[in-house]
């Protein structure tokens, strides 16, 4: 695939849309050639965390939906790390290229350095399109798509395993305070 290439899966609902995403979920941004170096840094660190809590979490056989809601936030961490870490240094810019195709372990290195990659998403889900009314100030008449962002399946992750944590909190924390009492 190359960049802004969309292939439909499910005729418009369901899209795969290869994309590089430079900063976080839905495409945010900040600081910069130093902000992304943070985000990889925090995202380093928030591994490191998880790994640690899920290990405690094991030891002390917490509740598996807790263990299970934290496993995928870590797995879906991880894989956007390898992504900020590495695939700036093993892909040639596609933003830039003749034909939007990256090129894999290119003569001249990769666009970026270590932990400046850019993170490939490519899930697009268009749950309906429309046009805003007419008498909407500022939109008016202009197309609206609602689930515009494009993320990957690691992204996925993080997003089932919070809203998990989220929607079963009252029985993933307390069966794994229960326990912890019981020791």
């Amino acid at each position: 695939m190359y960049m802004g290439q969309e292939i439909p899966i499910f005729g418009d609902f369901f899209k795969l849309h290869f994309t590089e995403n430079s900063g976080m979920a839905f495409g945010l941004e900040f600081g910069g050639e130093y902000g992304k170096l943070f985000l990889t840094l925090f995202r380093i660190f928030a591994v490191l965390v998880i790994t640690f809590l899920v290990s405690q979490l094991c030891k002390k056989k917490a509740s598996f939906g807790l263990i299970a809601g934290l496993s995928l936030i870590l797995a879906g961490a991880v894989g956007n790390i390898v992504d900020s870490i590495f695939y700036g240094v093993i892909f040639s810019e596609s933003y830039n290229s003749a034909n939007g195709l990256a090129q894999m372990f290119p003569e001249a290195g990769g666009y970026g350095k270590y932990f400046h990659g850019r993170v490939v998403d490519m899930l697009h889900f268009t749950l309906f399109t429309g046009h805003w009314p007419e008498w909407v100030p500022f939109v008016g008449n202009n197309r609206f798509e609602f689930f515009r962002p494009i993320f990957n399946i690691a992204d996925s992750a993080i997003s089932f395993g919070i809203f998990y944590l989220l929607i079963f909190q009252r029985s993933a924390f307390t069966n794994s305070v229960s326990s912890d009492d019981a020791n």
